[in-house]
């Protein structure tokens, strides 16, 4: 971006919003806010027509919105980086802008300096996530490694036998073979065959990765 001052235009439904941001980011000399727009379908034509670097797309908009515009601008203007601006209460859409294409996501009270930081670093190339999105993402990406953990544990305790699953449940309990032996009304050695034939058919090297599993698999 040497030489030239980074183009950005603004899409937001409402004029405040476009006036704020206009007035932050024209105080930096090395961005130029060269377009505006109230809906998406606009946002898709004023980056196109002025060439944009960096489009900043708000979720909520008439005739197109910001998601359904992300994809579009991508096609229109591939040289174009998009950052999302939402509020707090949309941050459940991070991960689907983020699929997109988008390669930033602030939030609407972000601060001026990570405002004018974010349009730098995706400008040059980088994406840019504020700290509350960040967290979201982590966070949902923890949740979806706990699903695909259940998913793949439930699976496994599906080639166990009804009372092999209920041995195993009773290891996730953290009960010993005498215990479970009591609630199951088998005798000790019994329970141990059992738990011996888990451990092979759930390929475990112990009755404590067995237990992990039975949690796992919600037993």
């Amino acid at each position: 971006m040497a030489g030239q001052p980074i183009r950005v235009v603004i899409a937001d439904d409402e004029p405040l919003i476009r006036a704020g941001i206009r007035m932050i980011l024209n105080s930096d000399p090395e961005i130029q806010v060269v377009g505006e727009a109230a809906d998406g379908r606009a946002a898709v034509e004023a980056a196109r027509a002025h060439a944009a670097d960096v489009v900043l797309l708000d979720i909520q908009m008439p005739l197109l919105d910001g998601l359904s515009a992300l994809p579009e601008l991508r096609r229109a203007v591939p040289e174009a980086r998009v950052i999302i601006l939402t509020t707090f209460g949309e941050r459940e859409n991070v991960l689907r802008a983020l699929e997109h294409g988008g390669a930033g996501f602030l939030l609407k009270d972000t601060a001026p300096a990570e405002l004018i930081g974010a349009v730098r670093a995706t400008a040059a190339g980088d994406a840019y996530l504020s700290p509350a999105a960040t967290r979201h993402v982590v966070e949902r990406l923890a949740r979806g490694r706990e699903a695909a953990r259940a998913e793949e544990a439930r699976g496994r305790v599906a080639a166990l036998s009804e009372k092999e699953r209920g041995v195993l449940a009773l290891l996730g309990e953290g009960l010993s073979n005498a215990d479970a032996g009591k609630r199951l009304h088998m005798s000790e050695g019994t329970v141990k065959t059992y738990v011996s034939r888990i451990l092979a058919k759930l390929d475990c090297e112990n009755r404590v990765q067995a237990a992990l599993l039975a949690r796992d698999a919600g037993l």
